[in-house]
Order: structure tokens, then C-alpha cells, then sequence
């Protein structure tokens, strides 16, 4: 395929600055909604042309396909018809347009990676691509389950893994190697640096398939087998932070001696950027709801027997389920249960997940969230995202810049910087909100003011009361020129996390403060 532009593009409008961690959405007219997307696909109208059938695609045939009204791309060897799409698409039909008649698998990953597409554009396929021995990398499936769409079989493959970038010389790879007794298994991985307090292990195991996935800042180590011989469900994780050793303790149901763990399976023994690690679901159940605001609940969800998770300050995670028959898959960042835990974040592994979530009556997602029965199954991703700890190396100035539910990765970020990171002098929240009412942990916010003196909290309410005595309005020079200060022996890091508008502003008003981009970060989730 020929080279394609950057994506999205320097001037689009779903690129938040160079900081590349939040994009911008159009404003779509009335009956474009995603719901109204679904319906129209379940309408028997024909989406590709071809009157329901499937063909393979040239690329000079693709190359053909690139106007407005006549779209196809090219995505993992399947080619799609997206014209129809284009006036659905939040992004805009300039972002569309800018993979028409390509090959868009590259350009799609950068900003949609975690997209169920094959459910949203089923309707759109075109067929399989015709592609040159040498270029056949994208269409490698990672689970049977998406090995065909709408029955047809991806391309044939040539290479039997996806190409990824070299690991650079300063970055130490992990090693393993497991120990047994007659009653236990032990898998040990020497990551060769310092691991978290809130850990860097995420364990699955699945009728004997173990997958175990070590997140190291940017990086993903994986170790996956089926197992020699049975286990119990239960997963033991232990994590020497200084070391950075984590132990895998299984439980063998007959004591016995192995002769070897296992046979390996897909990307066992791999070591990538956490980027190009196909994301990995396991279906939770929902055990607990809990009203925080009027509109906003906290969420339990619990792992399957024999998965353990351990989240990372910053990160998120996927949920994914079935709406009206297309797969909905959103990000949320999760929170612990309350906002300052009293005791340690365990390295032990959580079988709990516990996420903040606003509900909105108009929309897609929540509403089914909101009314799914305690006990109801629902996919959630291993933990996502570029935050990474070393970020906040010798920072001493925290500045925190949140909207509404923005405030759920600050959540933990907070708690990290006030109880761990002696090296933080002043962690200062402005909080935007509608209403008083809609502030979250309200009380909990003002506790930690009056027992710490490095936190200091300032909310900021567009739609006040008349007995509201703080700062009214929404986000803007003045607000942001007395809240962000440098003292001159400082070195500061500002977060910025809320609806995209929110996001884009901020950012560009940090900037006007004479923050440069190391010194910023915009979460997502």
C-alpha cells in the first residue's frame, strides 16, 4: 500500500496540541447519533453497492474508491464501504477522508485501536483484500473468535507476527523461570526495576490457559501457556517492589512433579510497547452500584475465578458490550473504593474493580450500564494507557485541572502523591462543575484539605446557586493566572482531564501560562 499522512492530521480537529492524548469531536446533526448508526444498519439498506456480495479487492481497485460519496478503506485485510458513515463519524468526515482508498490499519490504531469495528461496519464489507505477499502483517487474527467477518476468513498469512518497534538498549527486557514443590507452581519474572506500590501484574486463568501480562511504563511483557497439567482457580500474586520480582503462585490439584509448565501459546515470551498489544478482555460480573451524585454511581465489578488485576495509577480500562446488537466499547479510569484508602495499595492482586461513572439518559452506553441486574456480565480490558510514573520524577508542584468525571484518574493520583511521593510539596485541584451537587467526593475533598496542608482544592461552578460563595464560571486566563504558580526552585506537572471541549482549552491556556508539553498531561477515561 502507498505511504499514508499522519492521523489524525496536524490541523484536524481531533488533535488536542502535539500532546496527542485527547481528541476533538463535531458537533453531529440531529439522527446521527451512534444509536441512530445501529438502526440504520439494521434496516436492510445496502451499505457497500454490491447488493450483499463479497469480493476481493485489488489495490488499484481500492485506490479507485476515494471520494465523499464512494469511500472504501482498508482495515486488518477487510475492505470497507464507509461513505454511509461518514455524516456518523464524530471525528468528522475530513478524518475519514483522510484513509479513503488507502490502507487506514495504521492510521485507525493511532486514535481507535480499542473500536470494536467489525461489529460497527459489518454491514459495510466490501471483502477481503488482495495484497502482495510482502505487505499481508495486519490481517494476523488474535482470538477465534474474530478469525472471520461476516464469514469470510481474513487474508492468507505470510509472516506469523505483526512487526514491532526494536526495544531500546536502555530498556531492560524481563526473564522468568518458575520453580515447583509437589502442591505448587511458581512463576518468577525479574522485571530488572523498581515496580509500583499499586503494581504492574495482570493475570487470567481460563480451563488451564494462563496468560500473565507485566506493564512496565510504556512497555508489555507476556508470558501465555496452556498448562501441563490442572490447577486450582484460585492466582496468588506477589510483588517485591524494590527488586522488582513478581511471584505467580498456582495450586496443583494432584500432587505430583511436572516435567515441564506447559506448551506456549500466541505472543508467549513477548516483550512490545503496550500500544501494540492487541487489547485482552475477560467478562466481569457486576456485584455492587452506589450513588456518589445524583447522576454519577461507583461501579463494582469482579473479576472471573483465576484473573487478577493490578491497575496502575493513571491507566484505564475497556468496557465492551453488546447494545441493540452492534459492541459498544468505552474507556473508564478506576478509582478505589474510597477516595483515601487507609491502608496500602496491595501488590497482592484485586479481584474488584471499582469505576465512577456519570450516567447521561440520551446516551448510548450508560443507560445500559445503568440498568444492567447485580450479577449481569460484562467485558472489561486489561489496564490502558501512556501515564506512566516516571512523569512525576522530582516533581514537586501537582497541579490538577479536572471536569466533572475528569476527576477519576486525578482520584488515584491524588491519593499517590499525597501518601507516597515525599518529593511533592503542593498538589492544588481546580475542579469545574456545573452545580454543587454534581461535585464528586465533595466531603471527602474538603477532609483531606484540613488534615493536609499540601493539598488545596478550588472548585468552579457554571450554573451556582445564589448562595454559592466560590469561583463562579467556566475555565479561563484569569482562573488559570492565580491557580498555576512556579516557584523558582519547582518543577510542575499539570494534568488535565474532562469532556474534550474542556480538554482542548485548558491545554492551550496552560500553555499561555508558559507551560511547555513535558510539563502537561491529558488523560483519557
Amino acid at each position: 500500500m502507498q505511504n499514508a499522512p499522519s492521523f489524525p492530521g496536524v490541523s484536524s480537529q481531533q488533535r488536542v496540541a502535539p500532546l496527542g492524548q485527547t481528541r476533538n469531536k463535531v458537533a453531529l446533526n440531529p439522527g446521527h447519533s451512534l444509536m441512530d448508526w445501529i438502526r440504520l444498519t439494521k434496516s436492510g439498506r445496502d451499505m457497500t453497492g454490491l447488493k450483499g456480495r463479497l469480493i476481493e479487492v485489488t489495490e488499484e481497485e481500492l485506490k479507485r474508491h476515494k471520494t465523499r460519496n464512494d469511500c472504501w478503506t482498508c482495515i486488518r485485510g477487510m475492505v470497507y464501504n464507509i461513505s454511509a458513515y461518514m455524516d456518523f463519524h464524530p471525528g468528522g468526515e475530513g478524518e475519514l477522508m483522510r484513509i479513503a482508498g488507502i490502507d487506514g490499519t495504521d492510521l485507525f490504531d493511532q486514535v481507535h485501536r480499542w473500536v470494536n469495528y467489525e461489529s460497527m461496519l459489518k454491514e459495510c464489507l466490501v471483502g477481503r483484500m488482495m495484497v502482495k505477499a510482502s505487505t499481508v502483517i495486519k490481517a494476523l487474527p488474535t482470538t477465534k473468535a474474530n478469525s472471520q467477518v461476516n464469514g469470510l476468513a481474513p487474508p492468507p498469512l505470510v509472516v506469523l507476527e505483526p512487526k514491532v518497534a526494536p526495544i531500546p538498549s536502555k530498556v531492560n527486557r524481563p526473564q522468568y523461570d518458575w520453580i515447583q514443590t509437589d502442591d505448587a507452581v511458581n512463576i518468577v519474572i525479574y522485571t530488572k526495576q523498581k515496580i509500583p506500590s499499586s503494581g504492574c501484574s495482570v493475570v487470567d486463568l481460563q480451563v488451564n490457559i494462563l496468560r500473565i501480562e507485566i506493564l512496565l511504563e510504556n512497555w508489555s511483557y507476556l508470558l501465555h501457556w496452556s498448562l501441563a497439567h490442572d490447577v486450582e482457580e484460585n492466582v496468588a500474586i506477589q510483588t517485591v517492589n524494590l527488586v522488582g520480582k513478581v511471584n505467580v503462585h498456582l495450586r496443583k490439584t494432584v500432587n505430583a512433579r511436572w516435567t515441564q509448565l506447559g506448551q506456549p501459546l500466541q505472543s508467549h515470551d513477548s516483550f512490545i510497547l503496550s500500544k501494540d498489544r492487541e487489547l485482552f478482555y475477560r467478562d466481569c460480573m457486576l456485584v455492587s452500584k452506589k450513588e456518589v451524585t445524583h447522576c454519577t454511581w461507583l461501579f463494582c465489578f469482579r473479576l472471573p475465578p483465576g484473573a487478577c488485576m493490578q491497575i496502575p495509577v493513571g491507566r484505564h480500562v475497556y468496557l465492551k458490550a453488546s447494545v441493540q446488537g452492534c459492541a459498544v466499547v468505552k474507556p473508564y479510569t478506576p478509582v478505589d473504593q474510597v477516595l483515601m484508602p487507609q491502608t496500602p495499595p496491595s501488590t497482592q492482586g484485586s479481584s474488584d474493580i471499582y469505576l465512577m461513572i456519570k450516567v447521561y439518559p440520551d446516551g448510548v452506553f450508560t443507560p445500559h450500564l445503568n440498568n444492567l441486574d447485580i450479577g449481569a456480565p460484562l467485558s472489561v480490558s486489561s489496564p490502558e494507557g501512556a501515564f506512566t510514573l516516571h512523569s512525576l520524577s522530582d516533581v514537586t508542584h501537582l497541579y490538577l485541572l479536572a471536569a466533572g468525571t475528569g476527576f477519576t484518574p486525578m482520584a488515584r493520583l491524588l491519593h499517590l502523591a499525597l501518601q507516597e511521593l515525599s518529593s511533592i510539596r503542593k498538589t492544588k485541584l481546580m475542579f469545574f462543575n456545573r452545580q454543587e451537587k454534581d461535585i464528586l467526593w465533595h466531603s471527602e475533598l474538603e477532609q483531606i484539605c484540613a488534615e493536609d496542608a499540601r493539598f488545596q482544592v478550588e472548585y468552579v461552578l457554571s450554573e451556582p446557586s445564589a448562595s454559592w460563595t466560590g469561583r463562579r464560571g467556566h475555565v479561563d486566563v484569569s482562573k488559570l493566572q492565580d491557580f498555576l504558580q512556579r516557584p523558582g526552585d519547582s518543577k510542575c506537572l499539570v494534568c488535565v482531564c474532562g469532556p474534550t471541549g474542556f480538554a482542548e482549552l485548558t491545554v492551550q491556556l496552560v500553555k499561555q501560562q508558559g507551560f511547555s508539553e513535558e510539563e502537561m498531561y491529558v488523560f483519557q477515561g
